[in-house]
Formats: structure tokens, sequence, C-alpha cells
């Protein structure tokens, strides 16, 4: 298989979850501290090896292409004022990776926003990353799919396990060989399923990799009865033609477009972050023997 060099992340969703706060601000440049979420999934993205990221995104949206561009002005401005260490940090984001944004001009579905990358992608294997989805691990949990890919030639999905209360929420897989202790090969995947009738706990992680197929397979799905090309029906018609692989990497998953787990995120790293995390800890603390 070729290295994987592309990566595609939908960001054109409306956020409503976050009303108000998304009328004005991506969902995806919600702040964990003092970063926004976007920029955790592409430093995990370039980390694992990636040079060249493709938004999907929507006209509204254009801060998310502003973020991860340059401002000479601001960079003027932090120069003139000696602030070396902040002009450094701002002129970094832009060189990351190669920045390409494709639009995605009706909310279709996920699986419509992987198919409008599909003239930049090209004939060539490629990542795609939830855009809220944050995924914490020592080995970026991208390159444990594409260590995957790389030895079976195939598409690879990236899973964690989850509790029964929670199958609901997300695709499940169904297992058809298991290799080795977090590798199998997909009998099937079904997108939110009761949990008395799921045929596993093991749910889809904001992390996928694919031959390019998947564009044809795309192409082939019906929309759904909400008029949307879900991302897991294109994925059932890959399994048909050909192995389909998933992952169970090895990490803490984050999922940042839900309210609650986004406030944990921001707990968890601001207890990490160096110059904020005692006085958290200590507040955290002050706040339990007071309730």
């Amino acid at each position: 298989m070729k290295e994987i060099r592309k990566a595609v992340i939908p960001v054109a969703g409306l956020g409503t979850r976050y009303l108000p706060a998304t009328k004005a601000l991506p969902k995806e440049l919600l702040p964990i501290v003092d970063k926004p979420v976007i920029q955790y999934v592409v430093e995990e993205a370039v980390t694992a090896g990636i040079e060249e990221i493709i938004f999907v995104n929507s006209e509204n949206k254009a801060a998310i292409e502003k973020y991860f561009g340059r401002d000479i002005a601001l960079e003027t401005i932090l120069s003139q004022r000696g602030k070396q260490q902040e002009l450094e940090m701002i002129r970094a984001l832009s060189n990351l990776a190669d920045f390409v944004s494709v639009q995605q001009h009706e909310p279709l579905g996920l699986g419509h926003a992987v198919l409008q990358a599909q003239n930049v992608v090209g004939d060539e294997p490629f990542m795609v990353f939830g855009g809220d989805d944050i995924v914490e691990s020592t080995v970026p949990a991208a390159k444990q799919l594409m260590e995957v890919a790389k030895q079976y030639e195939a598409s690879v999905i990236g899973v964690m396990e989850v509790e029964p209360s929670a199958v609901s929420l997300y695709g499940i897989i169904d297992v058809a060989e298991q290799l080795s202790e977090r590798v199998a090969r997909l009998k099937d995947i079904i997108e939110k399923p009761e949990p008395s009738t799921a045929p596993s706990r093991l749910a889809v992680g904001g992390r996928w990799l694919f031959t390019p197929e998947i564009f044809d397979c795309l192409e082939r799905t019906a929309p759904s009865a909400g008029g949307e090309i879900q991302l897991t029906d294109a994925i059932r018609l890959l399994i048909s033609k050909q192995s389909v692989y998933a992952r169970q990497f090895e990490g803490t998953y984050r999922d940042c477009g839900n309210k609650t787990e986004y406030i944990k995120t921001m707990i968890a790293f601001a207890l990490k972050h160096p110059d904020i995390g005692p006085d958290i800890q200590r507040y955290i603390q002050t706040q339990c023997e007071n309730h």
C-alpha cells in the first residue's frame, strides 16, 4: 500500500448542540484550555505522517481556514512588541501541513462530505478524521491504523470498546474474524443499534483509513430517509467488495462534540497543563469539599 499522505477532515456541520456559541464560532474552534479542538486533530494527523489536510467546509465557516493560515498583521505586531514565542507559535500553525479546503454546500451527511474531497484525494489511500474527536495516545491513533493497513493493504476502521448503555450512540462493528487482540476483519457495521441486538461493543471512534474504492461505494450509496449519504452505508458496501479491518486503538477517546465530554476534556487537559494545572486541581478540591 502507498504511504498515507492525505487526510480528510469534515468540518461543515452546523454545531447545533453548541448554540448559541456556534452561531459565530465553528465548534471545531472551541478551545481546550488554550488550543482549539481541531488543532489537536490536525497535530495527530501530522505526527502520523500526513502531509496534506483537506477540510470539507461550508461557506460560513471560513474561520477554520483562517486559523491555519498566515496572519501577517498579527505577526507584525507580535514582532514589533518582541513577543517572539507567540510569533513562532502562530507561524507554526500554517507550517503544520499543506491545507486545502473544499466546499460541502448542503449538509447531506458524513458520507457526502467525504465524497466532496474525491478530486483532491485522487487515486490513493487516505485518512478521515472526526473534526471534534480527540484521541490521547502514545502512538497516534492514525498511525495505529496505518500499521494495520500496511500489513493487510486494505481499509481500516478505528474502534473502541464502549459501555452497553452507549452502544446506541455509535456505529458498531460485527467481527468476521479476530486476527489478534486488537485487530479484526469485519463482517458488517451497524449504525446505532439497540444494545440488545448489537453484534459487539466495539464502536467507531472518529478515525477511518480508506482505499480509494470507498469513493465508488459512496457514489453508489443511496441517501437515507433523512436525505443524507451515510458513511456507514458506504462502508457496508465496501465490505461486500473487499476485506475491511478494524483496529481497536490504544488511547483515550474524547468526543468533544458532546457538551459533557467536552467539559470533561477541558478539565482533564487543564489538570495536565504546566501553568494552570496545580491551581485547577486546588480549585476542584475546594469545590468538592464545599458541596
